[in-house]
């Protein structure tokens, strides 16, 4: 009897003792609001392996996003599902959205619950093959063009129609399969999962809770941490059971890293790096040794460049850019009364309509910005265009032709040859007739270092003989 009496005393220590313990572990709540972007999905993959370094016991994301990349979402699910620390989605405050990408992650995470007022769904995967401004349309057939062109422009514009079709298909395909596996992996609606893909559909935090799609619903996180104590998670480490009444939370708020990313990639600032980079190359290569435009145009350059990279980039748009670039900056160089200048803003601006290849929000260039750029860059490029006709008008004023026709003085008596001050300099210069000193003279030609003048048959009013003679 005592024996089992001591063993049922050591068991109910060594519980008490577990819990005690794993209540000590702290609770990571990571806050993801706006959109889904490289910056969101750098914070959170290091904040989920901050939990695993310093032993916390849950990763609470508090989610409130519209949507966002879909490379950023899968970058965030693939962190999720390598965790060995279970991940709970929480959408929250009330109020809040989990839609698009955000659906996804909730799905993918260990734990999905929902806050009274919040919402999910809308998981239909935005075109990314925009249509190009460039890209031809089909018009519809006109009966004056014959009953043969109007069969091959019908023709045409189904091809194009199928081909749209069939792409859209296999993208909302994989998207539907893709979130399908999480809801299978959680036990979770994998229906309405589907439907959210497939018909757009979303669903109130109640409804979410009655339909399976989530595990619970609490009005904050610490009501969520007290309904989750004592649950078991399954993991990448293997099976967990949280003790998370009372357990101590850490807020992880977004450091100076993320704050950067999320600026230098937002495609405008990212349009607009580009542009400070390539002008401030401009004007280091105009003026040599300055530095400062340089150095700020370089740095500028590569910052764009990088944060381009880590966008859904449209290549043939960012060639369109840096084309329209070089033609501006060639304008300068070599004055083509504004044809390289037209022809670079042209390529400019349909190069920034082209530039990011996704129409979701948040990850737009606006086209009031692309006007203002475009509208400044003309402004710039026709100002340094008149400058350059209006400097190639004015008559030279040095080198070999301001010498010819340009008057001098003798600066001694002249036979055949002498010295003459002329534009300031000395020269020497041959006359067919003799010429008096201090007399004017006028150049005809020139060979080498030696000038042919003429005399002038005026004194030159007010003229102070030079001293020096030779």
């Amino acid at each position: 009897m005592a024996q089992i009496l001591g063993v049922f005393f050591f068991a109910i220590f060594a519980t008490i003792s577990w819990r005690a313990e794993a209540s000590s572990a702290p609770v990571l709540v990571v806050p993801l609001t706006g959109a889904i972007g490289p910056a969101t999905a750098d914070f959170a993959g290091r904040a989920i392996a901050r939990a695993e370094k310093e032993g916390a016991q849950l990763v609470v994301l508090r989610i409130d996003t519209p949507g966002g990349l879909d490379s950023s979402m899968r970058q965030i699910v693939k962190d999720i599902l390598a965790s060995p620390v279970p991940v709970a989605a929480f959408v929250a405050p009330s109020g809040a959205r989990a839609a698009s990408a955000g659906t996804y992650i909730l799905y993918a995470s260990h734990i999905a619950a929902m806050a009274q007022g919040t919402n999910l769904g809308a998981a239909t995967p935005v075109n990314l093959a925009a249509p190009s401004p460039l890209a031809p349309t089909a018009r519809k057939p006109d009966a004056r063009d014959g009953s043969q062109r109007g069969k091959g422009d019908n023709a045409a514009a189904e091809d194009a129609d199928t081909e749209k079709d069939a792409l859209t298909r296999k993208q909302v395909s994989d998207a539907a399969a893709y979130i399908r596996a999480f809801a299978q992996m959680r036990g979770r609606n994998a229906e309405w999962a589907e439907r959210a893909v497939r018909e757009g559909v979303s669903l109130s935090a109640e409804e979410a809770l009655a339909l399976k799609v989530i595990d619970l619903t609490a009005r904050d996180v610490p009501e969520l941490l007290t309904r989750l104590d004592g649950r078991k998670v399954t993991t990448s480490g293997g099976e967990r059971t949280l003790a998370t009444a009372g357990a101590t939370m850490i807020t992880v708020e977004p450091d100076w890293r993320t704050q950067f990313l999320a600026i230098i990639t937002d495609p405008s600032v990212a349009l607009i790096l580009l542009m400070i980079g390539v002008y401030g190359l401009f004007f280091e290569f105009w003026n040599p040794g300055l530095a400062l435009p340089g150095v700020v145009g370089a740095v500028c350059l590569l910052v764009g460049l990088f944060a381009l990279q880590m966008l859904p980039v449209n290549y043939a748009g960012l060639a369109l850019i840096l084309l329209g670039l070089s033609f501006m900056v060639a304008e300068v160089f070599f004055p083509a009364f504004g044809s390289l200048g037209a022809g670079g803003i042209i390529a400019f601006a349909i190069g920034a309509v082209m530039l990011i290849d996704t129409e979701v929000p948040g990850f737009g260039i606006p086209r009031a910005l692309i006007g203002a750029i475009v509208a400044v860059t003309a402004l710039f490029v026709f100002f340094v265009a008149a400058l350059a006709l209006k400097a190639r008008r004015r008559p030279v004023v040095t080198g070999h032709e301001a010498l010819i026709g340009s008057v001098g003085v003798a600066l001694d008596d002249l036979d055949t040859e002498g010295w003459a001050r002329i534009l300031g300099e000395q020269w020497r210069v041959r006359s067919p007739v003799s010429i008096k000193r201090g007399q004017r003279v006028r150049v005809t030609s020139r060979g080498d270092l030696l000038l042919l003048v003429v005399p002038v048959a005026e004194p030159e009013p007010g003229f102070i003989l030079p001293n020096a003679a030779h």
